[in-house]
C-alpha cells in the first residue's frame, strides 16, 4: 500500500504527498572507490542532558560514534569536528577534541577507516583577539592537541584571522609557520562566507581570484606538506580554475555542495591526474551516505552513467538542505539522520533544530523521497507525522 501523508506547501497552505515507493538507494558490499571521498559528518546531540541548549554542549556520544561507524561501512572517511558538527556554532574547543579523540578510537576497530580533524582557532574569544601571533599560537596548541592523537589535520579557515589580518602577508606568515609544523600532510579550508560570514575577505581580500592566487602561493611553496585543498564557493567553475593550477599531487576536495557530482566526476582536461577531477569533502555526504558510496561505486567501475543516475537525484535535496541561509544546513543534514532512524530525537547542539521552517522541511522530506534517500519509509512517514503534529498540522 502507498504511503500518504499531508504536507505544508510552498504557497502556505497543505496538500497530500503520496511517497513514491522506489527501492532505497543501497551500495553493494565491499564498494571500493577511485576518488577519496570524506563525510563531513554531524554530531547527535543529548536531548536528556540538564543544560541550558543556547549555552551548553551536551553530546550523545554513543549515537554520535554510531554514526561515524556507518559512514565508514558505507567507504566513506569522515572530516571530525568541522562546521557539518557544528563546530563554532554550538560545538566548543573541548568538546570538538574529545569528539576527536573518540573518533579516532573507534577507527582502529575499523579496517580501512579513515579520519581528518578539524584543527582551528575557535577556542579564542574575537574580542580578545590582538594580533596574527595570537592566531599562529591558536592554531598551534589545537594543532599539538590533535596530532597528540595521531590525527590528520583539517587546517580550518580562522575567524580570528579574518578578524585582525590585515591583507595577504599575514596569511601567508601564519599558513607558512603552520605547515612547517606538520607531523603529516595536511588538507587546507576555505570555507565561503556563505556558509560563515565572519570568514569575508579571506586571503586578505574580497577578490576572488586574488585570493585563489594567495592560497596558490601558500601551497606551492610547501607542496609536500598539503595533501588537498577543501573550497567551500559553491562556484564550480572557480574550483574547477584553481584545480589545474594546484601542484602535481595535490587534490582538490570538493566542498561544494552545488555541483559535486560534476566535480568528482571531472572533465577530464589537464596532465596531471588531479587536475582533471575532484575528490570529495562534503557536509552533503552525511545526509546521501548510502547513495554517496554507491555513486563512487559505479564511478570506480568506468559506470559514469550510473554514478550520475544515483548522484543526479540528490543535488535537488543537497541544493534544498544548503540553500541560504546556507549557514543553518546542519539543521536538514540532522533532519535527514532522524528520518532514518540514525537518531531518536529532532534535537541538536545549540538548539538548532529551529532554524529552517516546517514547509522547508516538508521540501526536503519530498526530495528525500525523488532522491530514494529515505530507508525506512515507514519510519520516515511516522516521524515526520509527529513533528507535523507538534506544529498543529494533523494527519
Amino acid at each position: 500500500m502507498a504511503l500518504s501523508l499531508t504536507l505544508p506547501t510552498a504557497a502556505g497552505g497543505l496538500a497530500a504527498y503520496t511517497l513514491r515507493g522506489s527501492a532505497p538507494v543501497r551500495p553493494p558490499g565491499g564498494v571500493q572507490f577511485n576518488r577519496i571521498a570524506y563525510s563531513a559528518a554531524h554530531v547527535v546531540a543529548d536531548p536528556l542532558a540538564a543544560i541550558d541548549p543556547w549555552l551548553q554542549c551536551a553530546v550523545d556520544w554513543d549515537a554520535t560514534i554510531a554514526y561515524r561507524r556507518h559512514l565508514w561501512s558505507l567507504g566513506l572517511g569522515v572530516a571530525e569536528a568541522m562546521d557539518t558538527a557544528q563546530r563554532g556554532m554550538g560545538l566548543d574547543w573541548p568538546t570538538s577534541l574529545e569528539l576527536i579523540r573518540r573518533s579516532l578510537d573507534a577507527a582502529k576497530d575499523v579496517p580501512g577507516a579513515f579520519v581528518a580533524s578539524g584543527c582551528g582557532t575557535d577556542h579564542l574569544s574575537l574580542i580578545d583577539v590582538k594580533d596574527v601571533d595570537h592566531v599562529i599560537q591558536a592554531y598551534e596548541a589545537q594543532m599539538a592537541a590533535i596530532e597528540a592523537l595521531g590525527g590528520k589535520l583539517i587546517v580550518m579557515a580562522s575567524r580570528a584571522l579574518a578578524h585582525v589580518a590585515k591583507g595577504p602577508a599575514d596569511y601567508e606568515r601564519v599558513y607558512d609557520r603552520i605547515l612547517r609544523q606538520a607531523r603529516q600532510p595536511v588538507i587546507l579550508h576555505w570555507l565561503g562566507d556563505m556558509f560563515d560570514p565572519a570568514l569575508a575577505g579571506y586571503w586578505g581580500t574580497k577578490d576572488i581570484d586574488a585570493a585563489m592566487d594567495t592560497a596558490l602561493g601558500i601551497i606551492a611553496a610547501h607542496p609536500h606538506r598539503v595533501d588537498g585543498i577543501k573550497i567551500s564557493l559553491l562556484d564550480k567553475d572557480k574550483e574547477i580554475a584553481m584545480r589545474r593550477r594546484l601542484p602535481p599531487g595535490v587534490r582538490m576536495y570538493t566542498g561544494d555542495d552545488f555541483n559535486y557530482a560534476e566535480l568528482i566526476a571531472g572533465d577530464g582536461a589537464g596532465t596531471e591526474p588531479t587536475h582533471a577531477k575532484s575528490d570529495a569533502l562534503l557536509g552533503i555526504f552525511d545526509a546521501i551516505a548510502p547513495a554517496a558510496s554507491a555513486a563512487l561505486g559505479a564511478l570506480a567501475q568506468g559506470d559514469t552513467a550510473g554514478f550520475h543516475a544515483i548522484l543526479g537525484p540528490t543535488v535537488p535535496l543537497s541544493r534544498h538542505i544548503f540553500a541560504a541561509p546556507t549557514r543553518f544546513y546542519k539543521t536538514g543534514v540532522v533532519f535527514m539522520a532522524w528520518l532514518n532512524g540514525h537518531q531518536q530525537h529532532f534535537t541538536m547542539v545549540g538548539g538548532q533544530q529551529s532554524t529552517r521552517s516546517l514547509q522547508h522541511l516538508a521540501e526536503l522530506f519530498r526530495l528525500a523521497d525523488h532522491a530514494n534517500l529515505l530507508a525506512q519509509p515507514d519510519q520516515a512517514v511516522r516521524r515526520m507525522k509527529t513533528l507535523l503534529a507538534l506544529h498543529g498540522v494533523g494527519n
